[in-house]
């Protein structure tokens, strides 16, 4: 993927540091936390409740070589450059699509635990969106993760996790998140949630095309990106078998099916997975 506008809407406090474990609306590691949790015997109340941090959690921060940091500052560079194509999409096209205007979000850089208004998140919560202060929150180790343990490597796989993240505030905005707190927030209405916030990811891709920032490969890279966080893929990594009533955020296949919507169509109007 190549760089475009830089976002200034970036709030940069690596190295500060946070406690505790919450997980945020929409995050792509929540999944992960919770089945930790059941494989080390912890009830995933406790993690929701913020009482409990799953073992390893929130490492004591340790100074960066040179080359690894100036590896950071370059992700930094490319985060923001992601956020700028976001903002740039979602300013034109949500007040054309959804006749509502673009609030565009803060995205938050943090290593090992950060603060939230939706309460203290450790690195392993992964990448989430909270509603609460509408920001995205991203610790770039899940990058490292995404390509070792996910093995989903490439720019626009991480340029797709940011993307998604965007999607889920793209919800909130037009008060989907909202309506599905409401409903109770069903295994059901998750998958919807996280399938829509997908497909919104997707249109995002489709107008980065036409921005002229995606390159060859790029649309695989997210592709594989979002096959290897799906449900099934990620259960039976971690513990083997697969148990599909406990989805939260969709299988492979769906989540391969709705990205793939979204970038064809550009339109965000077909990306209802909640089938009213």
């Amino acid at each position: 993927m190549k760089f475009g506008r830089e976002s200034v809407n970036i709030e940069d406090i690596r190295g500060m540091g946070g406690k505790g474990i919450a997980l945020g609306g929409g995050g792509l590691g929540m999944l992960v936390v919770l089945i930790a949790a059941l494989v080390c015997g912890i009830d995933p109340r406790q993690l929701l409740d913020g009482t409990v941090n799953l073992p390893g959690g929130a490492p004591q921060q340790q100074q960066q070589p040179q080359n690894q940091q100036n590896r950071t500052d370059e992700q930094r560079k490319f985060a923001a450059s992601v956020l700028g194509s976001t903002e740039d999409v979602w300013n034109k096209i949500l007040p054309q699509q959804a006749n509502r205007r673009y609030v565009e979000p803060k995205l938050v850089l943090f290593t090992n635990a950060v603060d939230s208004a939706c309460g203290s998140a450790s690195s392993s919560t992964g990448p989430f969106y909270c509603p609460g202060d509408r920001k995205l929150y991203l610790d770039f180790g899940f990058f490292k993760d995404l390509k070792n343990e996910f093995k989903a490597d490439g720019d626009f796989a991480q340029a797709y996790v940011i993307a998604h993240e965007v999607g889920h505030h793209v919800q909130n905005i037009l008060g989907t998140m909202d309506q599905v707190n409401r409903a109770g927030n069903s295994n059901q209405l998750s998958v919807a949630l996280e399938l829509q916030a997908d497909c919104y990811a997707g249109v995002w891709a489709h107008y980065a095309n036409k921005q002229g920032l995606v390159e060859a490969g790029d649309f695989e890279e997210a592709l594989r990106a979002a096959s290897a966080v799906g449900d099934d893929s990620i259960q039976k990594r971690a513990q083997g078998y697969v148990v599909p009533e406990s989805f939260t955020h969709g299988s492979s296949r769906q989540r391969i099916e709705w990205f793939s919507k979204g970038l064809q169509s550009g339109d965000m109007r077909q990306c209802n997975t909640f089938g009213r």
